[in-house]
């Protein structure tokens, strides 16, 4: 009961976004967490509730945590209500120096969200998300933002250097290693071509 309730919070929470953020994003979060479990092990409702619920605590959507501790209150346990928040807390890339997530549960959370980031879809989420934030496609000669810098301009291209080409090396489960790997190959070949394509360089 407590999944079905969460996912029609969910649903309404993300109803109207735009920005890679939508709830189809923490559909494939939520099954990407699942599929981790099944071979790396983990309590399971804490995994789909965090996979969940993961975006309803991040400020740039709206969110905060207090809304996901009000909304868990009345649904779970004081102690899964606190390994739930403590995972959705720690999530965050911001900068890819966060202290390393202390349970399994959370180790799977992070890998499907951070999974989500990159591959094909990671790809078209950053060129929507640069689209929602009024960020350029590229520019060129424009110096990567250090980590944490989040003022400076960047671009959608840009991100790759700055977050996504990243997160391969801080996946946590075996699992996740593997499937990482080979997205980030998949990206190192999109950038080689965008920006093939952007000097006007391919073959005739």
């Amino acid at each position: 009961m407590v999944i079905k309730e969460t996912e029609q919070f969910v649903k309404t929470f993300h109803a109207d976004d735009f920005s890679g953020h939508d709830y189809a994003h923490i559909e494939r979060v939520r099954r990407m967490a699942l599929q981790i479990a099944r071979r790396e092990g983990g309590d399971v409702q804490i995994i789909e509730l965090a996979a969940l619920l993961h975006d309803v605590a991040d400020a740039k959507l709206g969110g905060t945590s207090s809304l996901v501790d009000t909304y868990l209150q009345p649904r779970v346990s004081p102690g899964e209500r606190q390994q739930i928040l403590e995972i959705i807390n720690s999530l965050s890339f911001k900068g890819g120096d966060r202290p390393p997530m202390r349970t399994l549960e959370g180790k799977i959370v992070q890998d499907a969200d951070r999974l989500d980031a990159i591959g094909a879809i990671g790809i078209a989420r950053t060129f929507q998300f640069a689209g929602q934030f009024k960020e350029p496609m590229y520019v060129p000669g424009l110096t990567p933002r250090e980590p944490g810098d989040r003022t400076s301009p960047t671009s959608a291209l840009h991100h790759f250097d700055e977050k996504l080409l990243r997160l391969k090396d801080l996946m946590n489960t075996d699992t996740a290693k593997v499937i990482a790997a080979d997205r980030h190959r998949y990206m190192l070949e999109f950038v080689e071509r965008f920006k093939q394509e952007w000097e006007g360089q391919e073959e005739a």
